[in-house]
């Protein structure tokens, strides 16, 4: 049977250090324990959504408000997402008033063509003369 044992691991190790870089390196491993850590919470959550849709089909589970969460009862992943969550909610909040106060700047702004400057001219130097 083959296998792979140091050797080989070495030969491909000097590849990918080739290709990279050795600067690369951590953070590409640190990547791949991240999507593995990903996977692993998100296979747990899809185990547990199936076992919670079946304990409520069962009866012996109530459903919780949408809006009311335990968080006594969460595994600091789910705190993380749910803090997660939180903040992109707060951040998008953030975004579409930054927006709206945007648009409302612009609107206030004159139209192309609508610039009198001979008004302005007369604004500046009434604004000077009060001052």
């Amino acid at each position: 049977m083959m296998g792979i044992g140091f050797p080989e691991l070495m030969i491909i190790l000097v590849i990918i250090m080739i290709i990279f870089g050795a600067g690369k390196l951590p953070e590409i491993g640190s990547a791949f324990g991240r999507s593995i850590k990903n996977f692993k919470t998100s296979m747990k959550e899809a185990e547990e959504a199936g076992a919670d849709t079946a304990q409520v089909e069962g009866g012996a589970e109530t459903e919780t408000p949408a809006g009311e969460i335990q968080e006594e009862n969460l595994s600091d992943e789910e705190k993380e997402r749910l803090a997660r969550e939180k903040a992109q909610t707060e951040g998008e909040a953030k975004d579409l008033a930054m927006k709206e106060q945007a648009e409302t700047f612009t609107a206030s702004l004159p139209r192309k063509g609508s610039y009198d400057f001979a008004k302005d001219q007369a604004e500046q130097a009434e604004k000077n003369a009060k001052a």
